[in-house]
């Protein structure tokens, strides 16, 4: 599993700290929405022309990484 990113990039001064594309302004979280809605690679390129193909791959290794090295708690049943 990856565990270096050098096509994302954190800093204070951009989107509050979050995770971007190369200092870019488009969260690594906006890549991701797009294409967990069904948005495919292509679609996203050209909705955002800034980015690259490789910033798409990235982005899905870097959320990849980040949820197998977090446990999650499953949600509570309510009764019915």
């Amino acid at each position: 599993m990856a565990t270096h990113f050098p096509r994302i990039t954190v800093d204070p001064a951009i989107c509050q700290g979050k995770p971007c594309i190369r200092g870019l302004r488009i969260p690594v979280s906006v890549v991701l929405v797009h294409l967990a809605a069904g948005k495919g690679a292509a679609q996203v390129l050209d909705e955002f022309p800034e980015l690259e193909p490789e910033d798409i791959a990235e982005s899905l290794r870097f959320a990849a990484a980040l949820a197998s090295s977090r446990t999650i708690a499953p949600a509570e049943r309510r009764a019915c």
